[in-house]
């Protein structure tokens, strides 16, 4: 602590930007964002740049609300359940047991995805599709529900933007913005002519041309986006190839979205009220639902894959009806959400805001007055503007590479940045030790922090080492990533089991450890962050479980929202309770708060949800949220592409920014399927987390290794045969990037033109303390020495233009058989850590020993 303390000190009263401070995936994003926020630093990030931004930003600029843990399907009422591109690592409990209602319950689940493992193996029908095409296939199943005129006309008034109007005026500084009358309110065209758009008892248009008041011309947004989608370029037939999808059987499944939509006639007896004060004696469902991950996410054009899937979700008028998606709370939120990234410092040296947020326009960017990027990752810069969780996979390279300036030290939690979260990983690892001319390392320091002897630990100039889950903390909050269930808002902790120092080591001494948020908080008190001292210089946290309890964002908003006040009988807002902790674990951890049954679905409208919301915090008003079919945000940022308004994005940059900034969903080939990468690498190449080992820290789990100690690369037989392969030989893989020597194993689970493998299996030799000859070692690898951190062309990350998602997914690859076999390649060096104790590893052997001391253990 007194080293870290030496060597923060002197960069936060010099310049609190030369800490980068990164984290991998934590559940403490609340406390790690306040605590860069404080000590004033721009430059901090969590694992979401390389994991699910896309999901999130596409969603939240979209619904308001997104895929992955935030949302659900209605899995009490669906009758019709797509998924897209998802894996069984996350949020696996919960969609288990939705699967199992559904399949009890007969309803059709569609799982489009190029493997089918898992959740794919239980579906109805697997949709083999080619990485990176999802987007194509949503459109053509939007061409098919226009062409047939199988759409909810009524909900895309009610709760989007449809009959908003754009203005048309090609070259002109407000082309593709909303026409506004003079107090700035939305117009759309009536039979009165044009009138407020949130006016009630109107009967609004939304297809043709019309003349506003002032002479421009104007036109909604259904008929741009009936314009786009009904082009023939998108129909079944057009995109059938490319995705590697019958064109009969788009045909079929847009017709069957139909069918479950609106023939199903569901009808919930539920009276509720709209928030223009309406009443309703029934709530009407759509009993068509999707849900959709990394899959659709990792790709370079993983946003605008997600919007198209917001837009067929709309155009059903399923989402937040009965029987489909729906938010969790605290979504769904304004779009977008209010919170900016911070980027001005404060009087006392913190930032004025989070460093993470949401970009409104190009006035919202961390640029400096040339345009340049201000973060060390160039999130949110104008080659990665709605970054909104951070660019963590970009880091390393722009801090050896001094772009745009050098840091001081690098302080990361809990992310394997030279192994297993790298892309370029050989490079990566040159960079992490790399001197400059002088002699100096071009990363001065790094502090890492982990729980065990992660690859990462090696290139560490101090370890601040963390607890395991058992011996510490943790709140998983609503001011993070939080664990609601669409009928009611939720939170919970984590309480330690064991105490760190209690527990046997080889040696025999205590293990001198600490959960990672205590010592954040001490370190900021060391240092005088503010919000962390006392008047005296004192601190004001004993450690995080104190923290948990006291902190508060806003007066009475804390970490945890059950049994707030003194006497805990409040909840979402209160002041502190000192017993708050303890009433958590009478109730196993979990606190859990029902929504009103009439303000449970269309929460977006629903004036019960919304005033509910509202008092829990997480809107500001219990004011409609419409959703956005055309983004106006997005639409900013390609005028001043095109040369118009003060900020304007530097040279380089205004064609990629006209490019991608499409106010509509757009599909384009991702970065490295281009015509002559998809002829010399004529395979797609992707990974899945298998449910059993989430990430590399299973490794440690005695239980799961046993499952799976190795992993090979799954080849569809006739792929094999087809470039004579043999069951278990090995082959040499090969990318734009480089090649990789790995064992083959056939399985007729995936689309022909596409191979796949377990991420996170291989390790490198001597880390984790596993065994110098342990499988996950010698034989297992990762696909990561494969994938470029640039694209093929070097000018960008090899990352989406709109977020900076890594595009993980995009890569592109030919196989060949080996010359030689028995070890995967590349190997490098082992690390120097101690190798584990080759005796068994036996749970609880100690404690029944305890129990029963007449019985020995082997």
């Amino acid at each position: 602590m007194e080293i870290a303390t030496s060597w923060l000190a002197p960069i936060r009263a010099r310049n609190p930007d030369e800490l980068a401070f990164f984290t991998g995936r934590d559940q403490s994003q609340a406390l790690t964002g306040w605590w860069a926020q404080q000590f004033g630093t721009v430059n901090y990030a969590a694992h979401g740049g390389f994991c699910s931004v896309n999901m999130a930003a596409g969603g939240l600029y979209t619904l308001g609300g997104s895929f992955w843990e935030f949302g659900e399907p209605d899995w009490d009422h669906t009758q019709y359940l797509m998924l897209w591109g998802v894996a069984e690592d996350h949020d696996s409990n919960p969609i288990k047991l939705g699967l199992g209602k559904l399949k009890a319950r007969g309803a059709k689940i569609v799982a489009v995805n190029p493997v089918r493992t898992g959740y794919g193996a239980i579906a109805d029908e697997w949709i083999g599709i080619r990485p990176g095409t999802d987007g194509l296939f949503a459109f053509a199943l939007i061409h098919e529900l226009l062409r047939s005129d199988r759409i909810d006309l009524d909900y895309l008034v009610r709760y989007a933007n449809a009959h908003w109007l754009v203005v048309r005026n090609p070259g002109g500084a407000d082309d593709g913005m909303f026409a506004r009358d003079g107090e700035g309110h939305v117009l759309c065209w009536s039979r009165a002519g044009a009138v407020r758009a949130d006016a009630i008892d109107i009967e609004p248009v939304v297809v043709g041309e019309y003349a506003l008041p002032d002479s421009r011309t104007a036109v909604p947004v259904f008929q741009l986006l009936a314009e786009r989608y009904l082009d023939p370029r998108y129909s079944p037939d057009a995109v059938s190839e490319r995705c590697g999808i019958p064109a009969d059987t788009i045909r079929r499944i847009a017709r069957e979205l139909a069918a479950a939509a609106f023939d199903s006639k569901l009808s919930l007896p539920v009276a509720w009220t709209d928030s223009w004060g309406r009443e309703h004696a029934t709530m009407e469902g759509r009993p068509v639902s999707m849900h959709a991950m990394r899959g659709i996410s990792a790709h370079s054009n993983g946003f605008h894959t997600c919007r198209a899937l917001h837009v067929l979700q709309l155009l059903l008028g399923a989402v937040d009806a009965p029987g489909s998606f729906r938010f969790q709370p605290p979504f769904p939120k304004p779009v977008p959400p209010g919170n900016r990234p911070g980027k001005a410092k404060r009087a006392d040296g913190g930032l004025d805001a989070g460093p993470l947020g949401f970009v409104h326009g190009p006035e919202d960017l961390v640029v400096d007055a040339d345009g340049e990027p201000r973060r060390i990752d160039h999130a949110y810069s104008w080659a990665y503007p709605l970054s909104a969780h951070g660019m963590l996979h970009t880091v390393v390279r722009n801090a050896w590479a001094g772009d745009p300036y050098r840091i001081d030290t690098l302080l990361m939690f809990m992310a394997n940045m030279s192994w297993n979260s790298a892309m370029n990983t050989t490079e990566t690892m040159h960079w992490l030790t790399d001197k400059d001319d002088a002699g100096d390392y071009r990363i001065p320091r790094i502090i890492y922090s982990d729980a065990y002897a992660s690859e990462m630990v090696a290139y560490a100039d101090l370890v601040l080492p963390d607890t395991t889950y058992l011996e510490r903390h943790d709140a998983i909050s609503l001011l993070d990533r939080p664990i609601s269930d669409a009928d009611g808002a939720g939170d919970a902790i984590r309480h330690p089991i064991f105490d760190a120092a209690t527990q046997p080591t080889d040696d025999g001494r205590p293990r001198d450890v600490r959960g990672f948020q205590t010592v954040l908080l001490e370190l900021g008190a060391r240092l005088g962050l503010p919000g962390m001292v006392h008047a005296d210089g004192s601190p004001q946290y004993r450690d995080y479980a104190d923290y948990m309890v006291r902190h508060e964002r806003t007066p009475g908003v804390g970490l945890l929202a059950g049994w707030r006040g003194e006497d805990g009988s409040l909840e979402g807002k209160g002041p502190p309770n000192p017993d708050q902790l303890q009433r958590y674990i009478e109730h196993g951890g979990f606190w859990h708060a029902p929504v009103p049954e009439s303000g449970r679905y269309f929460k977006m409208a629903n004036r019960d949800y919304l005033r509910w919301a509202h008092g829990f915090g997480f809107v500001a008003n219990d004011q409609p949220i419409v959703m956005q079919l055309y983004s106006e945000t997005l639409q900013k940022f390609r005028l001043a592409a095109q040369g118009h308004g003060a900020l304007q994005p530097p040279e380089r940059h205004r064609e990629r920014v006209a490019t991608y900034f499409d106010p509509l969903p757009i599909w384009y080939e991702p970065f490295e399927h281009d015509e002559t990468s998809r002829e010399a690498f004529p395979l797609s190449a992707i990974t899945q987390r298998p449910m059993y080992m989430y990430h590399a820290w299973g490794s440690q789990n005695a239980w799961l290794r046993q499952i799976q100690t190795r992993n090979a690369l799954y080849v569809h037989p006739d792929t094999g045969a087809k470039y004579g392969l043999a069951e278990d030989d090995w082959a040499d893989v090969d990318s734009h990037h480089g090649t990789i020597t790995v064992q083959v194993r056939f399985a007729a689970n995936v689309q022909p033109d596409t191979v796949w493998t377990w991420n996170a299996i291989g390790k490198r030799r001597g880390a984790w303390k596993l065994a110098k000859d342990a499988p996950e070692g010698e034989k297992g690898f990762l696909l990561n020495h494969l994938i470029s951190d640039v694209t093929p062309k070097g000018d960008y990350a090899n990352a989406d233009p709109v977020t900076g998602q890594a595009a993980w997914f995009d890569l592109r690859v030919r196989i060949r058989k080996a010359a030689h076999a028995g070890m995967s390649e590349p190997q490098f060096p082992a690390l120097p850590f101690g190798e584990a104790d080759e005796r068994p590893l036996r749970y609880g052997a100690a404690s029944r020993n305890r129990e029963h001391p007449g019985k020995t253990t082997p």
